[in-house]
C-alpha cells in the first residue's frame, strides 16, 4: 500500500466549450486516480481551470459579459461535461477562486523579495495563443507561431521578468538525474533541447494591456500573469502558503504526476520546475506528457469543423453509461503518443472487448451456473481444481501486479492490453473445457469447478477493469457478489464462496453490443 498519491490535470483555458482532447486527458488522469485509490487510502486528484488572461478579455467582449461572467459559464461546462463522463476529482480548482488568488499574490511577493523577479522593458512576439513571448528562432518560415500558425504581436512592455535562466543547470541536471522524471522518456531531449537557449520570463503584464488578472499587490499598473497564476493552482489547491502550509500540503506534496498535453510540457518540465527551486519546494516526482487526439485521422480544427463534444459520443450511440467511451478513448494510443477517434472504430473495439468478450464471458458462465446448478456454487467446485484451473488463478494474480507496473509508468493502453488478454485466456479455458460438454457427459464436479474458477477469476477482472469502466465493474461485482472497491493487494481467489450465488432473474448483460437494438437501454 503506498502512504498517498497526487495528481493533477493541466486546467483548461475558458474561452471555448470543452472537447475531445480535453476529455482524453480527463479520462486517463480519472482512471490514473481510480487505480491509484485501490492502492492507498489517500488519493487526491486536482483538475480545474484557467481563467485569466487576455484571450478571456477579448472574448468576454465580444460577447458583451464580463469576463467573470464568461468564466462562470464555461467552468460550468467542464463541470457538467467531466459529471457525465464520471471523472470523479477531489477538487475543482478556478484561478478566480479567492484563495488561489490570494495566495498566488503572496508566491509572487515571495519571489519578488527573493530577487528571484525582476522588472525590465522588453520588446518581443508575442503570441495571444500561447499566452507568452516566443523567440525568433521558434517561429515557421512565414514568421507564424508552430502551434496556432498565426503571426505573432510585437509587443513593447516594462513587466516583471522571472530569472529562469538562474535555475537552467539544476534542471538540466535533475532531469539527466531522473530519467522518470518526465514520461515518456523520448520526451526529455525536447526539453534539454529547449534550455539550450532559454531566457527569462515575463511574469506580468500591464493592467493598460491586460486588465483581467491578478492585481500585484505593491504594483497598481500591472498583474500576474499566467505562468505563476496558472501553474501555482497545484500548490494552491492543496493549501501551500509562504506563510505556513496546511497539513494536507505537507502530506500530499511533492505531486506524484503532472498529467498534461505534449504541447505545454516546456511551461511544466521548465518554467514549473524553476518556480518551485525558487520557492524552496521539491520537484514533481513524474509529469506524463500525453499525445494528441485526431478525429478520423485529421487534427481537430474549428476551421475543418470536426471538433467533437466529449459528449456527443454518449449521445450519438445513446450511452447510458461513459464506460465504452472511457475505455476507448484510455486505449486508443500507446504512452505519450498521438491517439486516434473515429466511430467505427469505437462500435468494434469496444463490442470485441466489453460486449464480446468480457460481457459476455461472465453473461454464459452465471447462466450455465443457474441452468446446471441452480445459481449455487457447491464446496466441491472451490476445492481440488485442476492443475490447468490453478495455473489461470495464479496468471490473474499475477496480472494484478503487471497492471501495476504499467500504471507505474502511466502505460495507461498496456495495462488494458493484459487485462484483456486475461480475459481471453479465460475465455479460451472455457473453450477447452467445454462445461456444457461436462453437463451433458454427467461430470458435474467437473463441469462446476470450471464454473467456479472462470468466476473467480471474474472477480479479478472487475477490479481491473474498475478504473476505466466503474459501471460495467460494479455491475459485474454485483452479480459475483463481490467488493469492485478491494484493495489490490487484498486481492485473492478465494471471492467466491460455497452456496447460493444468483437466480436466474439477478443475472443481466453488463454491456450490450452499441449496434445492439438493446443496448445500453434501461431493459437489461
Amino acid at each position: 500500500m503506498l502512504n498517498k498519491y497526487y495528481l493533477t490535470t493541466a486546467i483548461d483555458y475558458v474561452n471555448g466549450a470543452p472537447h475531445i482532447g480535453h476529455a482524453y486527458e480527463k479520462i486517463l488522469t480519472d482512471i490514473i486516480a481510480r487505480h491509484y485509490s485501490l492502492r492507498t487510502d489517500n488519493m487526491f486528484f486536482l483538475t480545474g481551470t484557467d481563467e485569466h488572461g487576455i484571450k478571456i478579455q477579448k472574448t468576454a467582449a465580444s460577447q458583451g459579459i464580463t469576463p467573470k461572467q464568461l468564466c462562470d459559464e464555461n467552468a460550468q461546462k467542464f463541470k457538467d461535461a467531466w459529471a457525465k463522463l464520471d471523472i470523479k476529482y477531489n477538487r475543482f480548482i478556478r484561478t478566480t477562486d479567492k484563495d488561489h488568488e490570494q495566495i498566488v499574490q503572496k508566491i509572487f511577493q515571495k519571489l519578488k523579495d527573493k530577487g528571484a523577479i525582476y522588472k525590465h522593458e522588453y520588446e518581443g512576439w508575442y503570441c495571444q495563443g500561447c499566452e507568452c513571448f516566443l523567440n525568433p528562432k521558434d517561429l515557421t518560415e512565414d514568421g507564424l507561431c508552430p502551434d496556432h500558425l498565426k503571426k505573432p504581436d510585437v509587443v513593447k512592455e516594462e513587466n516583471y521578468f522571472f530569472k529562469l535562466t538562474d535555475y537552467k543547470d539544476a534542471i538540466i541536471k535533475h532531469i539527466k538525474e531522473h530519467p522518470d522524471f518526465i514520461v515518456p522518456s523520448f520526451r526529455a531531449n525536447e526539453v534539454l533541447n529547449q534550455l539550450e537557449d532559454i531566457q527569462d520570463i515575463s511574469v506580468s503584464r500591464s493592467k493598460e494591456n491586460v486588465g483581467w488578472g491578478i492585481d500585484i499587490l505593491d504594483d497598481s499598473e500591472q498583474s500576474i500573469y499566467v505562468w505563476i497564476d496558472a501553474l501555482s493552482n497545484y500548490i494552491t489547491a492543496i493549501g501551500y502558503d509562504p506563510d505556513g502550509s496546511s497539513e494536507q500540503f505537507k502530506n500530499l506534496w511533492p505531486v506524484d504526476v503532472h498529467v498534461i498535453g505534449k504541447d505545454i510540457l516546456k511551461f511544466h518540465a521548465i518554467y514549473w520546475p524553476a518556480i518551485l527551486m525558487a520557492l524552496d519546494l521539491p520537484l514533481p516526482k513524474h509529469i506524463f506528457a500525453h499525445g494528441w487526439i485526431t478525429i478520423d485521422e485529421t487534427k481537430m480544427s474549428k476551421s475543418l469543423g470536426n471538433v467533437v463534444s466529449p459528449t456527443s459520443v454518449l449521445e450519438n450511440f445513446e450511452l447510458k453509461y461513459p464506460d465504452a467511451f472511457r475505455y476507448y478513448m484510455a486505449t486508443s494510443a500507446p504512452c505519450g503518443r498521438d491517439g486516434n477517434y473515429s466511430d467505427q472504430d469505437f462500435k468494434e473495439k469496444v463490442n470485441a472487448h466489453l460486449a464480446n468478450s468480457m460481457g459476455n464471458l461472465l453473461n454464459r458462465s452465471l447462466s450455465m451456473l443457474v441452468k446446471y446448478f441452480d445459481g449455487e456454487i457447491k464446496p466441491e467446485f472451490i476445492e481440488n481444481r485442476s492443475q490447468e484451473a490453478e495455473s489461470l488463478l495464479k496468471t490473474a494474480i499475477g496480472t494484478i501486479k503487471i497492471v501495476e507496473n504499467h500504471f507505474n509508468h502511466f502505460e495507461i493502453q498496456e495495462a488494458a492490453q493484459e487485462i484483456i488478454s486475461l480475459v481471453d485466456a479465460t475465455n479460451k479455458f472455457v473453450t477447452d473445457n467445454a462445461p456444457w460438454t461436462l453437463a451433458k457427459e454427467e461430470k458435474m464436479t467437473q463441469c462446476g469447478q470450471v464454473l467456479a474458477t472462470v468466476l473467480e477469476i471474474m472477480c479479478v477482472i472487475s477490479s481491473l477493469i474498475y478504473p476505466y469502466c466503474p459501471n460495467i465493474a460494479t455491475d459485474m461485482a454485483k452479480q459475483l457478489s463481490y467488493d469492485v472497491a478491494t484493495k489490490y493487494d487484498d486481492i485473492t481467489v478465494s471471492n467466491i464462496k460455497a452456496g447460493k450465488l444468483i437466480t436466474k432473474e439477478e443475472i443481466f448483460p453488463v454491456f450490450l453490443r452499441v449496434d445492439s437494438e438493446l443496448a445500453d437501454k434501461s431493459k437489461k
